[in-house]
C-alpha cells in the first residue's frame, strides 16, 4: 500500500518543488497598526514527541507549517498506534524508516513496508523545510504510482544522510533542476543530509534530542529489504 522502497528509485526522478503550503498559525491577539488596520500577532505552540527504543530516545519537534502531517502523527502516537512497531528499513548514511503496523507481528525475514492505515495524506512540501540530518519526513509510493506525492498515513523516516561537497550540490542542481538556498548549502556541507530528496517528500519535523541514537540505529546489521537482523521496536509518546 505504502511501500517506501520506491524512495531510493525516486532519487533519480525527483523534480523541482511543485507544491508548497502556507504556514498554519494561531492568531492569539490583534494589535492596531499605524494605518488603523488590525495586525495579527502570531504565536505557535511547540509540539514534541519522543521515540523510545532500546538504543535510546529520540525527541522530535513537529512543524506547524505541515499541519495535516503534524496532527496525524500526534493522533496516531496518542492512540498508541506506533507502540511495538519496528524500524523495518535501515540504510546507513541514508535514513531509518518505521511506521508499518504489519511489523508488530512480523516473522523473521518477512518483507515489510506495505502496511498503514486506510488513508494517505496530501503532500505538504514546503520549500524551507528540507532533508537535513535529523529531518523527519513521510514515506510514500513513487511518482509513477503516486503523481500527487501523497504521503503514507503512518510510515515515516528520519534522515541520517552524509556530508556533501559544494561541487556535488552544483551537479545535483544542474542534473535535477534543483536550486539550493544558502541555508541548504551550508547545512548539507556541514551537518549533512539527503538533498536529492528535497521537493519530493513531505518533511514535517526534526530531531531536537537524540541524533546519536539515529546514528546507532543506522549502523545496525541488516538483511534483505534493508530490514535489521535483530528487531528494533519503538514506542512513541506525545510530550506536548
Amino acid at each position: 500500500m505504502q511501500r517506501f522502497s520506491s524512495l531510493t528509485a525516486s532519487i533519480f526522478i525527483i523534480m523541482m518543488a511543485v507544491a508548497s503550503c502556507g504556514n498554519a498559525r494561531t492568531t492569539s491577539t490583534e494589535q492596531q497598526a499605524d494605518n488603523n488596520q488590525p495586525m495579527a500577532v502570531v504565536s505557535e505552540q511547540v509540539h514534541l514527541v519522543r521515540i523510545i527504543t532500546d538504543f535510546g530516545d529520540i525527541t522530535l519537534k513537529l512543524y506547524n507549517e505541515t499541519p495535516e502531517h503534524r496532527d496525524n502523527f500526534l493522533k496516531l502516537a496518542g492512540e498508541g498506534f506506533y507502540d511495538g512497531v519496528l524500524f523495518h528499513r535501515v540504510i546507513n548514511a541514508f535514513m531509518i524508516q518505521g511506521g508499518d503496523p504489519n511489523s508488530k507481528t512480523a516473522q523473521p525475514g518477512q518483507p515489510l513496508g506495505t502496511g498503514g492505515p486506510d488513508y494517505t495524506l496530501p503532500a505538504e512540501i514546503v520549500p524551507g523545510l528540507f532533508h537535513k540530518k535529523g529531518a523527519l519526513a513521510a514515506a510514500r509510493l513513487g511518482d509513477q504510482q503516486n503523481p500527487q506525492r501523497r504521503s503514507s498515513g503512518s510510515q515515516f523516516y528520519i534522515v541520517q544522510g552524509r556530508v556533501w561537497t559544494p561541487e556535488e550540490l552544483d551537479r545535483m542542481e544542474q542534473q535535477r533542476g534543483l536550486a539550493f538556498t544558502p541555508e541548504q548549502r551550508q547545512t548539507y556541507t556541514s551537518i549533512g543530509g539527503t538533498p536529492h530528496l528535497d521537493a519530493g517528500y513531505t518533511v514535517f519535523g526534526e530531531v531536537v534530542e537524540g541524533i546519536e541514537v539515529v546514528d546507532r540505529i543506522a549502523a545496525v546489521q541488516t538483511g534483505p529489504g534493508d530490514r535489521p537482523l535483530k528487531d528494533l521496536s519503538m514506542k512513541i509518546i506525545v510530550l506536548k
